[in-house]
């Protein structure tokens, strides 16, 4: 379906925030370089390095793919259907079919204490932190400072060119909300910094996307009585916003530069929202 049909076939227009309503990516290295500065020196190197390597598709643990803490394996699903097609481990060999299917079954679903959805670039630094051994610790205190520098004046966002143009038309005829993983007065700075602020009907923070998308979706469409097939989810993250939306009968606009093999009669692909709408 173009564009342009689906946003004015819609009346409810959910947008994820990282990757969407901006889609800077160097603060996901400053992530993985104070992770970096936790591990042994000896293995700091080789540590940035797996992290680059993940970032350019060339390591079995990438975007699109699920990670199993337990296991340290990356799991490849077919993402609209969510049935696993294989598993590998870390250094690249590959489970056989029956290994995979004893202890997984046919499809996943994700609790992000063992099984996170790598949807994003977010995922790529705490993945690798794991791997190394750093503790939930290590990396909850690097991700708050991150989440500090993203805000301090080292840090510059770079505003969407026509997106706020393009929401300030919108809202006068549809709903428009920010369903988001991060915390609220993270969420708030950031839309303050983009110049968003006060510009959408509802902002749902710390959603646990993708363990809780199918119950956010369903807060919103309740709550403005929408039905699915009137309501559009928008993001970066094919497991966190763009499956969940085309399987609850929701369509979904993807932001892929790379582009989408898979096609669905709901769902658009575009490489940005500049100037999308």
């Amino acid at each position: 379906m173009k564009l342009k049909e689906m946003i004015q076939q819609s009346k409810l227009l959910i947008f994820d925030l990282d990757g969407t309503l901006y889609e800077d990516t160097e603060h996901f290295d400053y992530y993985c370089k104070l992770l970096q500065k936790k591990v042994d020196p000896e293995i700091a190197d080789e540590f940035y390095e797996t992290y680059e390597k993940m970032k350019e598709g060339i390591h079995p643990v990438k975007i699109g793919k699920v990670y199993d803490l337990q296991n340290d394996a990356a799991i490849t699903i077919e993402p609209l259907t969510m049935q696993i097609t294989a598993v590998h481990n870390w250094d690249g060999s590959e489970w056989t079919r029956e290994k995979r299917e004893k202890e997984y079954g046919e499809t996943i679903s994700f609790d992000l204490k063992r099984m996170i959805a790598i949807g994003d670039g977010w995922w790529l630094p705490f993945v690798t932190a794991v791997h190394y051994g750093l503790t939930e610790q290590d990396t909850w205190e690097a991700y708050n400072l991150t989440k500090e520098y993203m805000v301090s004046d080292q840090f510059s966002l770079t505003k969407t060119p026509g997106l706020k143009e393009a929401l300030t038309r919108l809202k006068e005829e549809k709903i428009i909300a920010v369903l988001t993983n991060s915390e609220h007065e993270d969420v708030m700075r950031l839309l303050r910094e983009l110049g968003l602020e006060g510009l959408f009907h509802e902002v749902v923070t710390s959603a646990l996307k993708p363990v809780k998308t199918k119950e956010r979706f369903t807060y919103l469409l309740e709550k403005y009585k929408v039905k699915p097939e009137e309501a559009v989810s928008i993001g970066d993250n094919i497991l966190n916003e763009i499956a969940p939306a085309l399987l609850s009968g929701m369509k979904a606009i993807y932001i892929q530069p790379n582009g989408f093999e898979t096609e669905h009669e709901n769902l658009t692909v575009v490489p940005t929202l500049a100037n999308a709408f």
